[in-house]
């Protein structure tokens, strides 16, 4: 579905970061239960060993093809998760395993207990939330997308299930393995990337065409997919194969709530 390689732009803003120097988490953090599915691996509840502290684990298999993309997300992380909407890095380990198996990278975060804003829309009655709730969640996202836009970050992957809650109703956006670190002088992408129904038409214009590229602003589509799927419990056209709504979405009006309710 996307396109894995990064343009040399990216590779040259990452800090040189050897996965093999990495501790082995054994006895200082521990797997407790599986809470989702991230880009690239499972996300665990976990816990630090001597303080019990609650974590998120992703936890992903070290292949040759995704190093790049697993450095990339630490790199995001680690520069600038010290923002209140983005969840806080705690560290990266790396778990040895037997001969001819890939190394496991476990990427540790704040847990955010209440789960993604997907998991309360199917838990609310009605699959809606309120208007209040959604603009407030909107905020949120938006002041995490501004700190990262200055930064020359792209999320690239804004939806339901990448932004969380923590128990005090905080909002924190995750999963940063698609994300990208802009050219400092061109400042637009061309590489087609993120999840099909949230996906802004320039970027699936990518796809069609070489020469077209898109900027920050195709977060923000993201995000107003994200606000639609709050109102309606689902994305736009997500009872269509992915193939097709790659196909409509360009071609198509920016689509509008159902229902004036």
């Amino acid at each position: 579905m996307a396109h894995q390689m990064m343009p040399q732009s990216v590779n040259c803003s990452l800090d040189d970061i050897d996965l093999n120097a990495l501790k082995d988490p054994a006895g200082i953090f521990e797997l407790i239960e599986v809470v989702g599915n991230g880009t690239y691996g499972q996300v665990y509840k976990g816990r630090h060993t001597k303080t019990g502290q609650l974590a998120a684990i992703k936890v992903m298999d070290v292949t040759e093809e995704e190093e790049e993309e697993i450095k990339l997300e630490i790199n995001v992380l680690k520069k600038y998760s010290n923002h209140r909407n983005i969840a806080t890095y705690y560290g990266a380990f790396i778990k040895k395993t037997s001969a001819g198996k890939d190394d496991q990278l476990w990427l540790v975060m704040e847990y955010c207990g209440a789960g993604s804003v997907t998991d309360l829309v199917k838990s609310t009655k009605g699959q809606s939330l309120k208007e209040e709730w959604i603009a407030y969640i909107c905020r949120e996202i938006l002041r995490g997308l501004s700190y990262l836009h200055t930064n020359k970050v792209i999320h690239r992957d804004i939806k339901g299930q990448n932004v969380l809650l923590t128990d005090n109703a905080e909002v924190k956006l995750v999963d940063f393995g698609v994300s990208a670190q802009l050219d400092k002088t061109i400042g637009r992408r061309n590489t087609f990337i993120g999840t099909p129904y949230w996906m802004a038409p320039e970027v699936i214009a990518c796809d069609e065409n070489r020469d077209a590229t898109y900027d920050n602003r195709s977060d923000l589509w993201s995000l107003g997919i994200t606000a639609l799927e709050m109102a309606e419990s689902q994305p736009p056209l997500c009872d269509l194969h992915p193939m097709r709504a790659l196909f409509l979405i360009p071609r198509n009006p920016p689509p509008r709530l159902k229902s004036k309710k």
